[in-house]
């Protein structure tokens, strides 16, 4: 690959990693509509025993080849300058400008998924059902209360296990399954900080989990294409619940540092909010960047259209 091909893959990862961050955002999603969701997914999958055997035989060419270790690399290399520069930044966000955030959010992920309705080759019965069952457990997960969890080792490596399926499920976001386990602020504290035990501990929970699942989901796709697509299909469509500006906050919890957080939310119309909560429910601000966010999904997937057509030709 030329330069501007890892450059521009760095930057997908940029973008997957950006997503990863946000609870109700998958970074799935992101690779999914950039035209290397399947790639990545071989890829992992290829992290196997094979693979440990070049590698321990210092056999390094034929074990970085097998993994396709350029693409994983540059990646990889994008998801954790986004996660490590952003982590602060997309907590400050939530904090500070909510309605804003989950408004762009909201129009990226409903341009998403009309882009990977697309995908399905045929809609039939098992399609439909299928994206009916994928819509069902979205919803059910963004309105599933978060739980109180312990903060030993083997829980904070399951969690990274549990998570890093859902960051590569377009629909399903990693970060939020996160906060459903109660683990979401102690590992974005955790990031922050820069606590290596906990970073390496929830790193190797990680790398078992998508390994291991990277092999049901590349069978999945190859088998049962249409279907499996409409499912992640409806898992996008199910998420935009969690992805709604507008909550009015039922229960609280006290964080780490003794703040007070939202721990259960329910959707409002925007003037029931502003009933609710005496602020101004920033209409205008919301649907402008929903726009935008919808657009900027048109453009990224045009984008990819304009190189995927350079490299046919130059090759």
């Amino acid at each position: 690959m030329k330069f501007h091909q890892y450059l521009l893959l760095t930057l997908k990862g940029c973008a997957m990693g950006m997503a990863d961050v946000v609870p109700g955002v998958s970074g799935g999603t992101i690779a999914f509509i950039s035209g290397i969701y399947e790639e990545l997914i071989d890829s992992i999958k290829s992290v196997n025993l094979q693979a440990l055997k070049l590698l321990f035989s210092f056999r390094l060419a034929e074990f970085w080849r097998h993994i396709n270790g350029r693409f994983l690399c540059a990646v990889l290399l994008g998801i954790a300058i986004s996660i490590f520069s952003l982590a602060r930044l997309m907590t400050y966000l939530l904090t500070h400008h909510p309605i804003a955030i989950w408004s762009f959010f909201f129009g990226l992920i409903v341009a998403s998924a009309l882009l990977v309705a697309r995908q399905v080759g045929k809609w039939d019965v098992r399609s439909v059902l299928s994206f009916v069952v994928g819509v069902a457990v979205a919803w059910w997960i963004t309105v599933a209360s978060p739980a109180e969890t312990p903060d030993t080792w083997w829980f904070v490596m399951l969690s990274g296990a549990i998570a890093i399926c859902a960051m590569i499920l377009p629909g399903i976001s990693g970060a939020f399954i996160l906060l459903l386990l109660g683990k979401y602020q102690y590992i974005m504290q955790a990031v922050g900080d820069f606590n290596i035990p906990v970073m390496a501990i929830f790193i190797i929970g990680a790398a078992v989990g998508i390994i291991s699942f990277s092999h049901l989901l590349s069978w999945l796709l190859k088998h049962w294409h249409d279907v499996t697509v409409a499912m992640l299909m409806g898992f996008m469509l199910g998420s935009l619940n969690k992805v709604w500006p507008w909550k009015e906050v039922t229960e609280t919890y006290l964080d780490s540092h003794g703040k007070l957080q939202p721990l259960v939310e329910h959707n409002v119309m925007p003037g029931r909010f502003e009933a609710l909560t005496h602020q101004d429910a920033q209409l205008a601000e919301a649907v402008v960047l929903c726009i935008v966010g919808f657009l900027l999904i048109y453009a990224i997937e045009l984008a990819g259209s304009w190189v995927m057509k350079r490299q046919a030709k130059e090759e």
